[in-house]
This record gives C-alpha cells, structure tokens and sequence, in this order.
C-alpha cells in the first residue's frame, strides 16, 4: 500500500528535493518490494517479472492520470535495477537464513 501513497501521491502533495531524490526513492521502493516479496515467499521467476510490469504500469498511469505527474522512462529503469537490488541484496544472506 505504501508504494502506491508514493508512487500515484498528486505532484502538489509531494514534497520538493533536491534533484535526483526521487531515483533514490523509486529505487529504495522497489528494493524494497522485492525483499518483502522474497520474505513473503514469492518466487523470483514471477515476483521479478511482476515488480517490472508494476513499474512500467506505474509510470504510464501517472503520465494518464490527472494528478500532475509525468511518466518518466528512466524511473521505470530505477524501479526494475532496485527490484533487482533488493532481490540481490536478500541473495547474500548465508545459506540456511534463506527466505522461503
């Protein structure tokens, strides 16, 4: 629930950065989702497919929906490199302490 208070949140209501802060927040996001999705149980031949199909839909619908957002190609990149991140990043944890 909280990616979609952050990713479909009305450009009036999203708070000013300096520039680049919102690649860093796609990218924590979705390395997020993943990570939780790992824990959860989900299993990386969908969970990986899913989150990237997640991140195109989500950009596409923010340049769609009337909330002053832009659809941006390079967020898509960031929010599939951090689903990759995250995946990667519970990948190292030593075996026996795998998730599900």
């Amino acid at each position: 629930m909280t990616s979609w208070v952050v990713l479909f949140t009305p450009e009036s209501g999203v708070p000013s950065a300096p520039p680049g802060t919102d690649k860093v927040v796609h990218l924590a996001l979705f390395a997020a989702l993943a990570i939780t999705g790992r824990i959860a149980g989900a299993r990386t031949a969908w969970l990986l497919p899913a989150l990237a199909g997640y991140a195109a839909l989500s950009e596409v619908l923010q340049g769609l929906l009337p909330i002053g957002r832009s659809c941006e190609l390079l967020d898509v990149a960031v929010d599939v490199a951090g689903a990759l991140l995250g995946w990667a990043l519970l990948s190292l944890r030593p075996s026996g302490a795998s998730p599900r």
